[in-house]
């Protein structure tokens, strides 16, 4: 039984362990501290955002685009400063599967769509190193979920077949994309289902675990 014993677990962050980085209610807030027109900034964060998350342009490249195709009365850094501070820690998550992770038997890869200034500031910030393996993210990698070669690409980085995977996301359009590879998804609602699945899965592939 052991090509269908899960060995790996795939983790989004935002919406799961952390704070979306760059959401629509913290657009918004930025909209209303800085003095922007909320409806230009969504229309081009949506012409834009999808390529600056595929790491073909930087940061400032994006913001040239969305923030500052006008003259502003504010500095560019304060503006950043404000988008970096938007990354808070979710309650009880992260922490506990820091502490989960070492003797769980399973190895833990993020897949997650991040632009790389963000992305490289909340690694370092809430130091996921201590908990993910690898990094699959958005930025390094050149695809955005739901596009199933991240996922083969996940798949390949660890090795394993759909059958040993399982993946969590806040998203449900990105759980039911994962399910199409064929890997055992859940949508990730709050801490204490989420929980009950990773202790059951522990429970049940503890056999296979070295």
């Amino acid at each position: 039984m052991e090509a269908t014993s899960v060995k790996i677990l795939f983790f989004d962050i935002g919406g799961v362990l952390l704070t979306n980085g760059w959401g629509h209610e913290s657009r918004r807030e930025a909209s209303e501290k800085f003095g922007l027109d909320y409806e230009e900034v969504k229309e081009l964060h949506t012409f834009i955002f999808n390529v600056y998350e595929m790491g073909s342009i930087t940061l400032d490249e994006y913001l040239d685009t969305v923030v500052f195709n006008h003259p502003r009365d504010f500095a560019r850094e304060d503006f950043k400063e404000f988008m970096y501070r938007q990354s808070l820690e979710l309650p009880d998550t992260l922490k506990w599967l820091k502490e989960w992770k070492k003797d769980c038997g399973f190895r833990i890869i993020s897949i997650n769509n991040e632009g790389k200034e963000l992305n490289d500031y909340r690694v370092k910030k809430f130091k996921l190193h201590e908990l993910f393996d690898a990094f699959i993210s958005s930025c390094e990698v050149k695809m955005r979920k739901p596009d199933p070669g991240i996922f083969n690409l996940a798949m390949g980085v660890a090795l394993a077949q759909p059958s040993q995977c399982v993946y969590f996301d806040d998203r449900i359009m990105f759980v039911n994309a994962a399910k199409k590879m064929g890997i055992q998804a859940y949508q990730h609602t709050d801490f204490v289902s989420t929980k009950k699945i990773l202790e059951k899965l522990k429970k049940e592939n503890q056999p296979q675990i070295k």
